[in-house]
């Protein structure tokens, strides 16, 4: 059978399994007692393990076997969870990412997990010395040494078994103890035998059915049963009949009987018999017993092509509504009308569909946090809030690495140590909320935590050390002001440089990151209490709502999202400050930018002289700044698109639309304006 067809369903399903388990096991850090969190584990590792086989990754297959062992023992009671034992798990999890992403990357997967199984090998038997070897026959030996099989199962049997489990399906040994005083033991069997069909297939009892049948059995008997169930459902299920005295339901570690082994002339060999007949039972019968989500996966540059796609139709939809306004045709009108509130619906469901949750970013932040704290010895709490807020898939791709590096400046500078937190009266953990929701037409995503803040005065040391800012201006500026220097390049206030921040790298290029996004990032801290980075994102960066405006001969495209109000003032009312030419509006004093000086707009022969001006108030945080245009054509929803790679770096523009004339207009970047 060729598998190349299942390759990319067998990467995405191997990272969701990767990420469970890293969730889980942080989950069990948490709770080292509970078993269900370990039984979440060793399912999802022994799907991997499954699947891993049946696509050929031996390396990937044999690594999850051993860390598979090793959960097997701590889910039976016969390992203690410790420190150690948690931390050469979490590196087996690494290693398989890492193998995955190699088979993602073209790969074939391979990587040396010998190191990393002795450690696994020696967690099973503490006897076995660091040089020692032991092969895989002999250690499946010794982790089973306690578990006997009372089920003698052929060669067909355990062929089928071998094929269910690379499904996913579960093999146990299903012990049940009937009351003593049971009078019809035969019945209750009998309806013991039912409730296990209803759970999944028996393979074979001990002892045999007609055994059973005829009572020729104490007060207990043994079926292997094949489930897509979980060990508690079994024994919730079959304890609640009547005179079922215990319920114990292990784990199947099925092998041939002698005599069918001998008959055969091997005890390892599995023949490639394909038992079509039960497997196709299962398939019919699995879809009744559990609900599937009707989704499938869509490539993403499918998505993206629809969207271009829809792009165009925006375009040339401006287009017919112009058309339809200057022929004053009814049909066409209505015809039009109905095209748009049809495309507006449509618009809505891609940009629906192109819309993920946070928290496919969010997921690998919790593992990164507990390795950062164990780093620098100190106790963390990571509380994500939101995690189902949802974003644009562009935006979600980038907006991974300015998180990082803000949980990694939180943990390093804005946490103190532990002996610190306890001097200064607060709890020995420290502890970072990564949150998200919706405001309007933006995300919002803050980075929180409880440590001791920005010190003021040490931010405005450092920037007038390195020039950032002279005395007299460090006079008047305000804490946010001050907050927002360190996002200075090159600045930091790390008394010593470490692998994790104090390079004079990172915040400064979070702002630039966000900020290509069309977002803002602002800081509230407290001394003593914390800080508070708060990034503000558009929904989409693919179709905005924008107001067009006219310089001269040229249309451009103010986003929504920028623009405080629209007004207009009189030449005379223009004031000179500073060099600056400001205008005064509600008693605060507004600087003016000329779009027509900065884009060096030539002047048209055909302007007429006005005393009256156009002002566009935008703003950045609460900064504000007036845009002089000539006129205001009105409000449009646009098509971002970019300059290409020849257009690169004009200052304030952030890219171009085609309006429904044909003609192009550039899409000023309000942001740049402010620096």
């Amino acid at each position: 059978m060729d598998f190349n067809n299942y390759l990319e369903i067998f990467i995405e399903e191997s990272k969701e399994h990767v990420q469970a388990i890293n969730d889980e096991l942080l989950n069990l850090e948490a709770e080292p007692g509970n078993t269900a969190i370990v039984n979440e584990i060793f399912r999802s590792a022994h799907t991997l393990k499954g699947m891993s086989g049946t696509m050929g990754f031996e390396d990937l297959a044999s690594l999850t076997h051993e860390m598979e062992n090793v959960l097997d023992l701590l889910r039976n009671d016969k390992l203690t969870i410790t420190s150690e034992i948690m931390d050469v798990i979490f590196q087996c999890v690494d290693l398989i990412e890492k193998m995955v992403d190699n088979i993602e990357q073209g790969g074939d997967g391979k990587e040396d997990v010998s190191g990393i199984v002795l450690k696994l090998e020696q967690i099973q038997n503490p006897s076995i010395s660091p040089v020692q070897e032991m092969s895989a026959a002999s250690l499946e030996t010794a982790v089973t040494a306690e578990r006997t099989h009372i089920i003698d199962i052929d060669e067909y049997q355990l062929t089928l078994i071998n094929e269910a489990r690379k499904f996913g399906h579960n093999v146990y040994e299903v012990t049940v103890s009937l009351d003593e005083n049971c009078v019809m033991k035969a019945v209750r069997a009998y309806m013991v035998f039912q409730a296990a069909e209803e759970l999944g297939e028996i393979i074979q009892s001990n002892p045999p059915v007609d055994q059973i049948e005829e009572e020729q059995f104490t007060d207990s008997f043994t079926i292997l049963l094949l489930t897509q169930k979980d060990a508690t459902d079994i024994q919730t299920q079959i304890r609640n009949i009547s005179e079922v005295k215990e319920v114990i339901v292990e784990e199947s570690l099925t092998k041939p009987s002698e005599d069918t082994a001998k008959a055969t002339g091997t005890e390892e060999q599995v023949t490639e018999v394909q038992p079509k007949r039960t497997v196709e039972k299962e398939d019919t019968e699995g879809p009744k017993k559990k609900h599937r989500s009707k989704s499938i996966r869509v490539d993403i540059e499918k998505l993206d092509q629809l969207m271009n796609l829809f792009s165009e139709l925006i375009i040339d939809r401006g287009r017919l509504e112009q058309i339809a306004k200057k022929s004053q045709l009814g049909e066409l009108n209505e015809t039009v009308e109905h095209m748009t509130r049809i495309s507006t619906d449509l618009q809505g469901l891609i940009l629906n569909m192109r819309m993920v949750p946070v928290e496919q970013v969010f997921n690998r932040f919790p593992r990164m946090v507990r390795d950062l704290a164990k780093e620098l010895n100190k106790k963390v709490q990571l509380v994500v809030e939101g995690a189902e807020t949802e974003l644009d898939r562009t935006v979600i791709d980038e907006i991974g690495d300015p998180l990082v590096h803000l949980l990694r400046n939180g943990l390093d500078h804005g946490l103190e140590s532990t002996e610190e937190r306890i001097a200064s009266g607060k709890p020995e953990e420290g502890t970072i909320i990564l949150k998200a929701y919706h405001s309007g037409n933006h995300v919002f995503i803050e980075v929180v935590d409880d440590g001791k803040g920005i010190n003021r005065d040490k931010v405005l040391e450092k920037a007038i050390e390195r020039g950032v800012v002279t005395q007299d201006e460090a006079n008047t500026l305000t804490d946010q002001q001050v907050f927002a220097l360190i996002f200075s390049s090159g600045f930091s206030t790390a008394d010593k440089i470490s692998d994790i921040s104090g390079r004079g790298v990172g915040l400064d290029v979070v702002k630039t990151k966000i900020e290509s996004l069309g977002g803002l990032i602002t800081i509230d801290s407290t001394p003593g209490h914390g800080s508070v980075f708060r990034i503000q994102l558009p929904l989409t960066l693919s179709i905005i709502y924008s107001m067009l405006v006219k310089v001269e001969e040229e249309t451009f495209a103010i986003p929504f999202s920028s623009i405080n109000e629209i007004t207009t003032i009189l030449k005379d009312q223009v004031a000179t400050l500073h060099g600056q030419k400001v205008f005064q509006f509600r008693g605060q004093v507004v600087p003016l930018v000329y779009l027509n000086d900065v884009f060096h707009v030539p002047a048209s022969d055909q302007t007429e002289s006005s005393e009256q001006l156009f002002i566009v108030l935008v703003h950045r945080g609460n900064k504000t700044m007036g845009l002089v245009v000539d006129s205001v054509i009105g409000q449009q929803e646009v098509v971002l698109k970019s300059l290409g790679g020849y257009l690169t770096n004009i200052f304030a523009i952030s890219g171009a639309t085609i309006l429904g004339n044909g003609e192009v207009a550039l899409i000023i970047d309000t942001n740049q304006f402010f620096k």
